[in-house]
């Protein structure tokens, strides 16, 4: 097993596969001065105050003072550098093309009627206009799945889509537009099977009219509880439709279809310095191969891509594609200042513990699970895509925020990379959770479904374990497979990003 993983030929740090104790040689000429934490970086050369500190062939920042051939660089000895220029980018410059074949390019799935992106399961959706019908909607689902889905082998289960948004909000202002879109689309979701079912309370500022399209406002779609004579009668007229919907759901079948309908979302949370040398790059091959087959890949997290944004740009397909992506970091540079901050408030104690010193070095290693192929889109929060192949969805880095803005989106499932560790998952779609590390899976057996770790210890390649989470990815969308987060249910709340007004 190698000890310590470099990246680039240029870079003079290095990161310890497993934790060194002070006086091991990490490798030939260079003795560790102090104990170095398992994913931490050691100099492999003396580093000048103000001198660059390099991984990935980026500079992650200047050192604050002098360091030693030997040293441990943690997040307090670097002050950060100042972010790429958005005004002068390169676009196709840098379009790779020559992706490695797919070993598949089929998968069994549920035909969309509108000719989109096919569902991966088939859900009875229950959308609703506010937070106030969420404690009646819950009993109701709660009946519904006791006394009613055992009726419908063939349907997987009911999503309330509970949000915290509707009322109490400033519904014209311009950024309203985000959070309305996020739940408009929602309502279409491949894995609804086209079956719609909103609980309104009556007096909200999101009314029915704004969520939903007027040939789907009708008494056959729309329980409005202000107007039914109490709770029984709510809980009644709740499961009455919701039976209804489920007979039309039991007669959906999967049938085998071309991956160019499956729309796959990238993200990951809980990173740590291995997420880019292992995870990270794992999924990015796994996703230059559903590409290569003909499927969309979505991938996110705008803080994580800024201090990338440039290598991002190269592989634009035109100008256009360019100036869009340019567009939305504009956007999310301006509304970070707004709330007095940027983008260095985005690594967690998580993180620095897991080695990331700061969002440069975070970012670098986020941008890996896009793999190489070309961007030919560009979207905002929760937008729907329109071509085909690796597309970049600009929403905000939360894990449990950007899932719900690809799940907007369409995707029929996440894949999710992780090197500390999080229980994350989404109601709507599987999430296939990818760790970086072989000491995350062996402290969670049963919650990682797929191990990168070997990649970082030298016994597999990236190629090796992406193939693997590629077979997973179409047996999990093929049905053939349960991931663990899916498996337990382990739904993470709908948090719906709003950065409009509250008032």
């Amino acid at each position: 097993m190698r000890k310590y993983v470099k990246v680039h030929d240029i870079d003079n740090v290095a990161i310890a596969v497993l934790p060194v104790m002070a006086g091991e040689e990490i490798c030939e000429g260079i003795t560790a001065n102090m104990d170095i934490p398992q994913g931490h970086k050691v100099a492999l050369e003396e580093i000048p105050a103000d001198g660059k500190i390099i991984r990935y062939g980026v500079t992650l920042g200047y050192a604050k003072d002098l360091i030693a051939k030997g040293d441990w660089i943690n997040e307090n000895m670097l002050d950060l550098p100042i972010p790429p220029s958005l005004e002068d980018m390169q676009f196709a410059v840098n379009l790779n093309t020559d992706l490695p074949k797919a070993p598949a390019r089929t998968f069994m799935g549920y035909a969309s009627a509108d000719g989109g992106y096919a569902g991966t399961r088939n859900l009875l959706g229950i959308h609703t206009t506010v937070q106030c019908v969420t404690g009646v909607l819950n009993v109701a689902v709660d009946r519904i799945r006791k006394e009613l889905l055992p009726l419908f082998p063939h349907v997987d289960g009911v999503v309330p889509i509970n949000h915290a948004y509707g009322c109490g909000v400033a519904i014209n202002a311009p950024e309203a537009k985000v959070p309305i879109r996020t739940l408009r689309n929602l309502v279409h979701h491949p894995n609804f099977g086209g079956e719609v079912m909103c609980v309104a309370l009556g007096c909200e500022k999101l009314t029915v009219e704004m969520l939903l399209d007027p040939k789907d406002n009708t008494a056959e779609n729309v329980i409005v509880l202000q107007e039914v004579k109490g709770f029984d009668a709510m809980i009644t007229a709740i499961m009455e439709m919701a039976q209804v919907k489920l007979e039309h759901l039991e007669a959906r079948r999967r049938e085998e279809l071309p991956l160019s309908k499956l729309l796959v979302g990238m993200q990951c949370g809980g990173s740590d310095a291995f997420s880019g040398v292992s995870a990270n790059p794992s999924a990015g091959y796994a996703a230059d191969m559903l590409v290569e087959a003909g499927a969309t890949v979505m991938f996110s997290e705008v803080t994580e891509v800024r201090d990338g944004v440039h290598f991002i740009g190269e592989r634009c397909i035109n100008a256009e594609v360019g100036q869009r992506l340019a567009q939305e970091m504009r956007w999310y540079d301006q509304y970070l200042a707004n709330g007095e901050v940027d983008r260095s408030a985005n690594p967690t104690p998580g993180n620095k513990k897991g080695g990331l010193s700061n969002i440069v070095e975070k970012a670098m290693g986020s941008i890996a699970k896009s793999g190489t192929s070309p961007i030919v889109e560009v979207l905002s929060p929760a937008e729907r895509p329109s071509k085909h192949g690796l597309i970049y969805a600009a929403t905000p880095a939360s894990d449990i925020v950007c899932g719900p803005c690809q799940l907007a989106s369409g995707i029929g499932l996440q894949v999710f990379m992780t090197g500390r560790g999080t229980p994350y998952g989404l109601a709507g779609a599987p999430v296939i959770k990818v760790c970086s590390r072989n000491e995350m899976k062996e402290q969670w057996p049963d919650l990682i479904d797929v191990n990168a770790g070997p990649v970082a210890t030298g016994e597999q390649t990236i190629q090796q374990v992406g193939t693997t989470l590629f077979h997973t990815i179409v047996n999990v969308a093929s049905g053939t497979e349960k991931p663990f987060a899916e498996k337990y249910q382990l739904n993470n709340d709908l948090c719906i990003f709003n950065p409009a007004p509250i008032t």
